[in-house]
């Protein structure tokens, strides 16, 4: 009996809302060793799944919702009814033969889901757990008389279990980097001041990650505003180490390149003096010591003068 049709890989396009490609889903089978033989096995079985599904999705979620903290999620009883019929169809689709695209398209709807309702990652493989061992029990008690096909059939369906696991694993981490690049935007904001003039303030603890990010805002934002002069104030900062002084100066280095002058602002006492102890060459940065002195700094660089109108009528509320 062959089976190779059910593990098909179509093209090498990315599965809708994920960075999973078919040939990553193939790799990943191919190292779990979930083979013909292990699909074979699972359809022997599917009919002692079907006649067990419903007790254990129930010893299941009544294990589930001894927890406060996931009971909350299912506090109104026709959201639990309909996330039990999904837990019992998707039980059922482990024994279905059928492991290609759509499975997996699938398995990738149900971590969402499960991401969606805030269903945290260690209690998602605490409850796993338990739901694999309900299913072994009673299946090695139906095959008492064989125990080592209980055993290779259990095997089978662990190898396809932590497939699903891992396609689970993507939504998870495919959100929380998603998440962790919005909030480094947010957080390394470059802003046009006028024509010719951007500023980036930095807020909170710069990684060597964050710095590189940092630089290709401003590289990109010189491009597109065509900026002359980029005022960086890292008064927020509390700590500077020299792989992130470093890679300022490579920034200063980079912006001079593209025709634009780099002006540091806000460095504290704590930071100088953490940057000469380190020996950090910063004669090549422009510095002043904060951002007004920064932005005066850049403007009469670019050939502007304040000048106060003593005729300019009072602001009323």
């Amino acid at each position: 009996m062959v089976f190779k049709d059910t593990m098909h890989i179509g093209n090498l396009e990315q599965f809708e809302g994920t960075d999973v490609t078919p040939g990553e889903i193939s790799k990943r089978k191919d190292f779990l060793q979930f083979r013909d033989a292990d699909i074979e096995r699972l359809l022997e079985i599917r009919q002692f799944s079907q006649e067990h599904v419903e007790s254990i999705v129930e010893e299941f979620y009544h294990h589930l919702l001894s927890f406060p903290d996931t009971k909350e999620f299912f506090r109104d009883p026709r959201v639990l009814a309909r996330v039990k019929k999904a837990q019992i169809d998707y039980f059922n689709q482990l024994t279905a033969g059928n492991y290609s695209d759509d499975y997996v398209r699938g398995r990738l709807k149900i971590g969402r889901v499960h991401q969606n309702i805030g269903l945290s990652f260690d209690t998602y493989l605490g409850a796993y757990r338990r739901y694999l061992e309900s299913f072994f029990l009673r299946l090695f008690d139906a095959y008492r008389s064989e125990p080592e096909k209980a055993v290779n059939s259990f095997l089978s369906m662990l190898k396809l279990v932590f497939l699903d696991i891992s396609l689970a694993m993507d939504s998870y981490l495919r959100t929380i980097r998603l998440q962790t690049e919005a909030i480094r935007e947010l957080a390394t904001p470059v802003l046009q001041v006028r024509q010719g003039l951007l500023i980036s303030p930095i807020i909170g603890l710069i990684d060597t990650q964050r710095a590189r990010q940092l630089t290709e805002s401003i590289l990109r934002s010189i491009r597109e505003q065509r900026a002359k002069v980029v005022v960086i104030d890292i008064t927020g900062v509390p700590l500077v180490d020299s792989k992130v002084a470093n890679h300022l100066v490579q920034t200063v280095e980079a912006a001079r390149l593209m025709g634009a002058m780099v002006i540091l602002t806000g460095i504290s006492p704590e930071i100088a003096q953490t940057l000469v102890v380190l020996g950090v060459n910063l004669s090549t940065v422009r510095t002043v010591g904060d951002l007004q002195g920064g932005l005066e700094e850049a403007e009469r660089y670019l050939g502007y003068r304040l000048v106060k109108d003593d005729k300019a009528t009072p602001f009323q509320s």
